[in-house]
């Protein structure tokens, strides 16, 4: 079998899944439940400064739902812990005793002045931690005071507070990072220039899940009012994976430890994650739906995969799609295909006639019996009919051969070396006129 165990900067475990600081890791009962669930670590949910913050005591989530009430998304306005200090170092202490095989990680997050900092290290390093998370991504509550968020939108703060503990603490230090930023790249160069050891991301995105259309108040509701939240689960994993990814190929951050997070709920959106240059996963909202012994299903989809790919370890997955990341304007026009759709499997329900008639390019033909083809001198291969035919592979793209030419532009596939030659770069026509 392939072997699940990681070593990320130092700290290792089991297996690549552990819980991101959030609820459910915010007191000893939860996160030895969790391990004993076969959860490969923890981060403990986010520590501050006594006295604790004051929670709200009404709804705390709101919720996104697809069709079928699958949780795709939760709005979460809850601060960080609203327990003492001393509660939680000496709940730490007791469960890494305990579990000293299963890695644990405090996360952090305090006033930005380097005092405060030194203090909290200074407290925290008896516990037997494996090392510090550094929380500046919290986008609702804790940014109003100038932390979370606060600090993770502004490069220059991620590299001095990251100094500070550095500078004050011996334990590894990781560097949570904010989504809610238009480029996510400077913020991991300032955590790699203050000295961290690795980078989270992403944490929630700002974000109101909905409104209530009797009260007209947004969800969650307290007492008539609503605010924005942080919002995770299924629905933020394609912006998470896009920000692992230009973390793992900018020059300026390539072989800073990573460790991904945002909707990771199957093996496949963790294999996603590795492939894309994360060397281990963090998760929440998957153990919030489904409960920690999710965690079963993680590892022996994850084990089986590696297996079936001659696949040795985690490691040996990590980063192996990132290679394949590139810009548009690097892509392969060479490339190109079309639609085809397989009579024997279509139930000619006409979703691909009506999405490719109506908001696409009109190149698929229904006749009066409802046989659906592909005209391929209209299709662009845009594909959106192959995303909504209900029947897996009813529909697949087939690639032209090279030579061949595309009845839809009457030119010969292998014309174009890549963009830069192409007629409808706009540079490249003012280059040949």
């Amino acid at each position: 079998m392939a072997n699940l165990a990681t070593d990320f900067i130092g700290i290792r475990s089991p297996n690549p899944f552990w819980l991101a600081s959030a609820p459910p890791t915010d007191k000893e009962y939860n996160v030895r439940r969790a391990y004993e669930a076969g959860w490969g670590g923890v981060v403990w949910k986010t520590l501050g400064t006594d006295p604790p913050v004051v929670n709200v005591n009404g709804p705390r989530y709101g919720v996104m739902y697809a069709g079928d009430r699958q949780v795709m998304a939760l709005n979460n306005i809850e601060l960080i812990t609203d327990r003492p200090l001393d509660v939680n170092l000496r709940e730490i202490k007791a469960v890494k005793r305990d579990w000293p095989d299963r890695a644990l990680v405090i996360s952090l997050m305090v006033p930005c002045d380097e005092e405060s900092w030194k203090e909290i290290l200074h407290r925290i390093e008896d516990t037997g931690a494996d090392g510090v998370e550094l929380n500046f991504g919290c986008p609702h509550g804790m940014a109003e005071r100038g932390m979370g968020s606060a600090v993770g939108q502004v490069p220059e703060y991620i590299e001095m507070v990251t100094r500070w503990v550095k500078q004050h603490s011996r334990m590894p230090c990781i560097v949570k990072l904010t989504p809610n930023v238009t480029d996510i790249r400077p913020a991991a160069e300032a955590a790699r220039r203050g000295g961290a050891d690795a980078v989270s991301l992403i944490n929630t995105v700002n974000s109101i899940t909905g409104v209530n259309l009797d009260t007209f108040s947004p969800e969650p509701s307290i007492d008539g009012k609503g605010t924005h939240g942080g919002l995770c689960g299924p629905a933020v994993k394609p912006i998470a994976l896009h920000m692992v990814a230009e973390i793992a190929r900018n020059p300026a951050t390539v072989g800073l430890p990573i460790s991904g997070i945002g909707g990771v709920t199957t093996w496949r959106d963790a294999a996603e994650f590795l492939a894309l240059g994360a060397g281990n996963v963090q998760a929440c909202t998957v153990a919030m739906t489904y409960g920690f012994k999710v965690v079963q299903e993680l590892i022996s989809g994850l084990s089986q995969y590696l297996d079936e790919k001659g696949i040795d370890s985690v490691g040996d997955l990590v980063g192996r799609a990132t290679p394949n990341v590139t810009d548009w304007q690097y892509l392969n026009l060479n490339y190109v295909t079309k639609a085809v759709i397989d009579q024997d499997l279509c139930i000619k329900c006409g979703r691909c006639y009506a999405a490719c008639e109506d908001t696409s390019h009109q190149a698929i033909s229904m006749s009066a019996d409802r046989v659906f083809e592909v005209m391929d001198d209209e299709c662009v291969a845009c594909n959106i009919c192959v995303n909504v035919c209900p029947v897996e592979d009813c529909i697949t793209m087939v690639e032209l051969e090279k030579g061949t030419v595309d009845p839809r532009t009457g030119l010969v596939v292998g014309d174009y070396a890549n963009w830069t030659t192409h007629p409808n770069n706009p540079s490249a026509r003012e280059a040949a006129e």
